[in-house]
């Protein structure tokens, strides 16, 4: 009977099980079963038999207890239902005949394994603002598939319940321009686990070489080479360095420097660590400037010697025969070689038996008569010197070689002889797919065995699991005591063996004795799933198409991957190959049985005549045991087993875990395991090339058409693929891009119309043979080329030379024009180095283009006129006359015109340019932020929200999210910069601006919740809060105090992010804005304060605010508007005021004809404020002024309409527009030729259309300024001074043009942004940009350094420009010159 939920399965034994018959009497059956100790949860495991000298039909079998559900068995696989929890259970065997019956039990575990995910990304490095492309793939222990914070620890982007095609899940995410350099991590969650990746942002420039340092013996060989295999041409100097000292306190250090191509060798002497750093490396042509530090440990053993083909055993009279290798420390043999042969006496006693040479395979055969020497074990020792000494320190050597052999002793009484099987080791990993030999060497003593064999079984295991099994028969001679030998098992390497196969052997004797042994054997590293790459071509040329071919399992979905190499020398080892996807693995090779799974032994009951007492120091009973060392249970009715305690003569001992172990009765033991064994025109250079996910289909193999970048480097693939069969991964592939010559240009990245410099095109000739190299600008009607004297258009070029042609350009035009050279391999009759010029097959033709901006002179002025012309019925017209001032720089003047069906369309044109000013602190990137948000609730509102519209304003919004994460400090608050205290203004701001986001983009709840508890904390007894940090804009200052205008921003901020009128702080705030309204001499605050209580819905207090708001606006020609005071005016103010009034007159729950028209008053005087791109003066101004104009054009929208506007020019030119529904937001641009005159807008229809015209010049500097004064010195040191009406400025921007051909000192830029003076400093393309939080009267001094890159020729004045950024009017500019021009 069976008891519930227990499974029973039956086999009589033949087949699956080992059946092993001596044919002769035995008192009993032997068997042993081996069986994992612990079993994977929800898989197959596999048990192994065998059964010695059965006398009669015997029935085995196993139980395994699993629950109510059951099991299923199939011979000999056991299958685990999946467990959450590592129960324990008894695993029992019984074997029963008619006469016989043995019961066994061993503990075992169900142990449950997580599912292994690996993320992969496609570079380890990025810039700020690349975007960041990973994948992420789960599969489980048989890799078959299964269906980011960053450094500064803010959670940047999350992914909520993505779902993923085909097993594989591929996201990206972008990084903001500004990302801080450092450390981020991709953080997955599954269920309960989370999985970490890690990878850099740095700002680095495009490394395009490797450096190799390597040391052969004493030497050391160092090459520094291109990526396409070429080497590096320039000087370098390297350091070698060796530590003094043991402890490396002190280092000494020598000095060389290299010259012409970098590749290099220098001698070292013997040291104990060598650290050699490339100290400069300075590139002809290029100037790029590199070190890099290596640290090599050096080795000083330069060769081994070993024994080979040698007996373990030998019977004492016996002549013994082996042999010994010797190789040197590339494992190259030594030939004719003086060895000596020693026997190891005692400690440092050493008895020389024989003098040997090597052959010329390195080896040196050896015989040793045994008669004269004592019967004991021998240890053989081999040495290079005629005494066995230990080297000294630091001093090069041979590794010994040691061996022993075991002398066989006769049976005693008390003793059984030793018996044993040595499985021999293999040099190299086992390759996949093959079937290896191994060799099992035996010795069978003192058995007596009448037909003549024994067999020796073997169990392969591999993560845990029995992977294969089989026996093989060892032949006995009768008439010998002693049997040895060798034989040969195959063992099929198969992808489940890999890490590490783990192999057993073991033989059960007629006498009951159990020999074993075990070894590990490393595996090449495969999968089922095999996948293999290939390019076609093979190598290839800039430009041209090319073929990835791709196999795999049919219907495995891939990950296809390709990265510049150049990137991986920045981050080595950060590759996914097959090392780290086995490294996932739970379980790779079993080394022990987990304790609690130890099982009962009773007492064995000694007989006084026994020695108890063991070897001392021997081994524990599992490293003595190997199956124990492999993880395996072996039931048996054998007493082979360690008992737990020892009863002797009444009184019981029990095994001490500190002292002396008793040793297991079974020979042998785990082995140590093996040591680790056509023309081109380039414009296209990614980093990333490839990365896609492809199906393979039913034929297991798919053709990739690709396009090869314009990179001249070599590409690395990664790819894996997944099929419902399992994972693979395909080796290694590179793709060498090479132009058998290229073409290089140097120019300057800008130029002022009138000067002109040198172009230069280098032509690179990496061909064996010569050529001849034609070079050939494009024509321009743009700018004129003249060749420089002695300089011709076609020229010889030998292997591996380079050659500069070279021109002077002067441009004719304005803006950026596109400078193209082309260099071309021609066939010609002259000879090259007395030879014949070669003509190659491919790439004989490389063309450049690269781009030169050219401005005009001076400073760059602009007017903007604009309208909003809503017709009824009529047409309305307008009219603006242009006038330019006489001092104009000729051929500066432009004039543009735009209309759009919508007053936000041009904002929407221009999200990331709304202000054409710096945006590097933390007010300011908000800025740019803000109106995406107003924006698209707008266009969402509305249902005019297009996938296109929303995945680029999704786009700014999130990598203004990740900016402004930068100015966030660690308790939650944001400051200007970045450091020191959190401002509370800017902190609501963001605060308000990320609430508004999350409809859009992910926010780190986390990170708002952390900044409202600490502008919470901001606040007073009185309700009012606390100002920390300055206020942006000083003029917003009036007859209130900063807390009530804060506190009245701060309340908004909440109000905005619906917090209730009753939540405490809001309550509390109120209060405090209630005690206020009572002084109304500030027009900002009152008009702050009437937004604010409209949204909380105090409408008394409201309408009183709005009707002395009324009584002090400016109204004239139907348009409405407010100032601070009527004395002093500030654009930006302004608008600001002006759009809070708009707010409060649109955000009440009720709303009437006549508010709508008094609003739009305000409307149309805000959108003759706009600049050119949609925003307005400042930042503050802008923000606030697109939030009124987004509701205003929520609420006023419509659906119908269409208008016509036409514009006459001075001269009677007639542009013609057209605005509907279908293009209301379609930017529609023209250039106008007439600078001056006037200009003439008619709208007639039904539908609004907005106006602009645009008119751009430039003047000469410097202007005229009575606020600020700013001047330079040739050498660029700066004196900057306020002489404004107030105490201080606001923030100031220094904008410092660079001279053309000149750039910034990067050691000078350093200091810079490390002064005190300073709070940042940015480039942005030829512009130097300083922020400065203030400036008083008082005169401020800085100094910068800049270098000349490039030769200009006639060069004029750069101009320098300080203005205060919320009052950009009060500004002042001066110009500097090069005082060697």
């Amino acid at each position: 009977m069976v008891l519930p939920g227990l499974q029973v399965w039956r086999w009589i034994l033949f087949a699956c099980i080992h059946w092993l018959c001596v044919c002769q009497e035995t008192p009993r059956p032997v068997y042993m079963v081996a069986v994992p100790a612990v079993i994977q949860a929800g898989s197959e495991a596999k048990l192994c038999a065998s059964l010695l000298q059965p006398n009669e039909t015997l029935v085995m079998t196993w139980l395994l207890p699993t629950g109510p559900h059951g099991t299923t068995f199939e011979c000999p696989m056991l299958s685990v239902r999946l467990f959450t929890v590592c129960p324990l259970l008894n695993f029992k065997v019984e074997v029963r005949g008619e006469t016989f019956l043995s019961t066994e039990e061993r503990r075992v575990m169900i142990k449950p394994y997580s599912p292994m995910t690996f993320i992969q990304t496609d570079k380890p490095i990025y810039k700020p603002g690349q975007t960041v492309l990973f994948r992420v793939v789960t599969l489980d222990t048989h890799f078959s598939p299964v269906n980011q914070l960053d450094v500064n620890h803010n959670r940047i982007g999350q992914w909520v319940n993505a779902t993923s095609s085909g097993n594989i899940l591929q996201l990206s995410h972008p990084l903001n321009s500004e990302a801080p350099v450092g450390s981020y991590t991709i953080v997955v969650w599954i269920g309960g686990e989370k999985i970490y990746h890690n990878f850099k942002v740095e700002q680095y420039g495009r490394l395009s070489f490797s450096f190799m340092l390597c040391n052969v013996a004493s030497q050391s060989r160092n090459v520094l080479e291109y990526t396409y295999g070429q080497p590096v041409p320039g000087k370098a100097g390297v350091k070698l360095c060796r530590p003094l000292k043991e402890l490396f306190v002190r280092w000494c250090c020598s000095r060389v420097l290299y010259n012409a191509v970098l590749m290099f060798c220098g001698s070292c002497t013997a040291i104990h660590f060598l650290r050699c750093e490339i100290y400069h490396i300075c590139f002809h042509l290029t100037g790029i400037t590199l070190s890099e530090e290596r640290n090599v440990e050096l080795s000083y053993v330069i060769g081994e010697f070993t024994f080979v083909d040698t007996p373990q055993i030998y019977e004492h009279g016996s002549i013994i025969e082996g042999k010994i290798n010797a190789v040197r420390y590339n494992n190259t043999p030594i030939s004719d070689m003086l060895v000596y042969l020693f026997e190891e006496k005692g400690w440092s006693s050493y008895l020389r038996l024989q003098n040997l040479t090597t052959d010329s395979r390195g080896i040196a055969r050896f015989s040793v008569n045994t008669t004269s020497l004592p019967k004991e074990n021998i240890n053989l020792v081999v040495s290079d010197a005629p005494q066995v000494e230990y080297p000294g320190y630091r001093v090069p050597y041979f590794n010994r070689g040691q061996h022993l052999l075991s002398l066989i002793q006769p049976a005693a009484p008390d003793i059984k002889p030793s018996s044993s099987l040595a499985i021999q080791k293999v040099e190299k990993p086992l390759a996949c797919g093959q079937a290896v030999s191994i060799t099992i060497r035996y010795a069978v003593v003192g058995e007596t065995v009448p037909k003549g064999s024994v067999a020796v079984l073997y169990l392969a295991l591999s993560r845990g699991v029995i992977v294969q099994h089989g026996h093989i028969n060892v032949t006995v001679q009768q008439d010998s005591p002693v049997a040895e030998g060798d034989v040969t098992l195959t063992l099929a390497v198969v992808p489940e063996m890999a890490p590490v196969v783990q192999l057993l052997v073991y033989s059960m004797l007629p006498s009951e004795t159990v020999i074993a042994h075990s070894m590990n054997f490393p595996t090449e590293k495969c999968f089922r799933n095999k996948v293999l790459v290939e390019f076609s071509p093979s190598n290839a040329v800039p430009g041209e198409e090319n073929t990835l071919h791709l196999s795999a399992r049919p219907g495995s979905l891939c990950g296809l991957s390709a990265v510049d190499q150049s990137v991986g020398i920045m981050e080595p080892g950060k590759r996914l190959d097959a090392d780290k996807i086995f490294d996932l693995l739970p379980v790779k090779e079993t080394t022990y049985v987990p304790y609690e799974l130890e099982d009962p032994v009773a007492c064995l009951r000694v007989r006084p005549r026994r020695s108890i007492i063991p070897h001392p120091y021997g081994p524990s009973e599992q490293t003595n045991d190997p199956y124990a060392t492999l993880g395996l249970k072996l039931a048996t009715n054998l007493d082979i087993r360690v008992p737990s305690c020892l009863s002797y003569q009444g009184n019981q001992y029990y095994r001490s875990y500190a002292g002396p172990r008793l040793e297991m009765a079974v020979a042998g033991g785990l082995a140590a395991p093996p040591p680790p064994p056509i023309q081109t025109v380039r414009t296209f250079f990614p980093e990333t090339w490839i990365w896609d996910l492809v199906e393979v289909g039913e034929s297991g193999s798919l053709d990739v058409p690709l396009t090869v970048p314009d990179t001249i480097t070599t590409w690395e693939t990664e790819v894996f693929c997944l099929a419902p069969s399992g994972f693979g991964l395909a080796p290694l592939v590179e793709l060498t891009v090479f132009q058998p010559f290229f073409l290089e240009l140097t120019l300057p990245y800008s130029v002022i119309r009138g000067e002109h410099f040198e172009l230069k095109a280098t032509v690179f000739n990496y061909l064996s043979k010569c050529i001849m190299v034609s070079v050939t600008p494009a024509l321009s009607s743009d700018y004129t080329l003249t060749p420089l004297r002695d300089v011709q258009d076609s020229s010889c070029l030998c292997a591996n030379g380079r050659k500069t042609f070279s021109w002077t350009m002067a441009p004719s035009v304005l803006g950026v024009l596109n400078v193209s050279v082309s260099a071309a391999a021609v066939r010609s009759q002259t000879e090259c180095d007395n030879g014949v010029v070669n003509v190659p097959e491919r790439g004989r033709v490389d063309t450049v283009t690269r781009s030169l901006l050219v401005k005009a002179e001076g400073t760059e002025k602009s007017h903007t006129y604009n309208w909003l012309l809503c017709p009824t019925g009529e047409a309305l017209t307008e009219e603006v006359e242009l006038q330019l001032p006489q001092n104009v720089v000729d051929g500066s003047a432009r004039i543009s015109l735009s209309v759009l069906g919508d007053i936000l369309g041009r904002a929407l044109n221009n999200l990331d340019g709304l202000l054409q000013m710096p945006y590097g602190c933390g007010e300011q990137n908000m800025a740019l932020l803000s109106p995406n948000i107003y924006i698209l609730e707008y266009l969402r509102n509305t249902e005019q929200l297009t996938p296109a519209i929303l995945e680029k304003a999704t786009k700014f919004l999130t990598s203004g999210y990740q900016r402004q994460l930068n100015y966030k400090n660690a308790d939650g608050a944001y400051s200007t910069f970045g450091q020191g205290l959190g401002n509370t203004w800017l902190t609501a701001f963001v605060l308000r601006s990320f609430g508004k986001a999350q409809s859009f983009i992910y926010v780190d709840p986390a990170t708002m919740e952390q900044s409202k508890t600490w502008l919470e904390r901001q606040q007073g007894q009185r309700g009012c809060f606390r100002t920390l940090g300055k206020l942006l804009n000083n003029r917003i200052k009036g007859g209130v105090t900063d807390e009530v205008t804060l506190t009245a921003y701060i309340t908004a901020s909440m109000l905005e992010l619906n917090m209730s009128v009753t939540d405490p702080v809001v309550d509390h705030s109120l209060s405090c804005l209630k005690n206020s309204t009572s002084d109304l001499s500030n027009t900002y605050a009152t008009a702050l304060l009437a937004y604010t209580f409209t949204l909380a819905g105090d409408m008394e207090t409201r309408a009183r605010l709005l009707q002395h708001l009324d009584t002090i606006s400016f109204q004239e020609g139907g348009l409405l508007h407010w100032s601070q005071s009527s004395s002093e005016t500030s654009p930006s103010l302004e608008v600001e005021i002006s759009s809070y009034v708009l707010l409060a007159s649109l955000s009440a729950s009720s709303r009437s004809t006549s508010d709508l028209g008094y609003a739009s008053r305000i409307v149309r005087w805000l959108v003759r404020q706009q600049n050119a791109y949609g925003g307005f003066s400042s930042t503050q101004d802008t923000v606030v002024a697109l939030q009124a104009l987004a509701l205003y054009s929520t609420r006023v929208f419509s659906r119908g309409g269409a208008s016509t506007v036409t514009v006459r020019s001075p001269s009677g030119d007639r542009c013609l527009f057209h605005v509907n529904q279908n293009n209301k937001l379609l930017y529609q641009e023209r250039a106008l030729q007439d600078t001056e005159g006037k200009y003439s807008v008619e709208v007639q229809g039904s539908a609004c259309a907005s106006v602009q015209v645009v008119l751009r010049y430039n003047v000469p500097s410097p202007t005229r300024s009575t606020t600020l004064s700013i001047q330079v010195t040739p050498e660029v040191d700066c004196n900057r001074k306020y002489h404004g009406k107030e105490l201080t400025t606001n923030m100031i921007i220094v904008d410092l043009k660079m001279l053309s051909g000149f750039s910034p000192d990067p050691d000078s830029l350093g200091r810079l942004r490390g002064s005190s003076q300073v709070d940042r400093v940015d480039i942005k393309d030829d512009h130097v940009l300083m922020y400065l939080t203030e400036l008083t009267s008082l005169p401020f001094h800085i100094t910068l350094d800049i270098i000349q890159e490039f030769p200009v020729q006639n060069l004029k004045p750069a101009v320098v420009k300080i203005y205060d950024y919320y009052q950009p009017s009060d500004q002042a500019e001066t110009e500097y010159v090069f005082p060697c021009n």
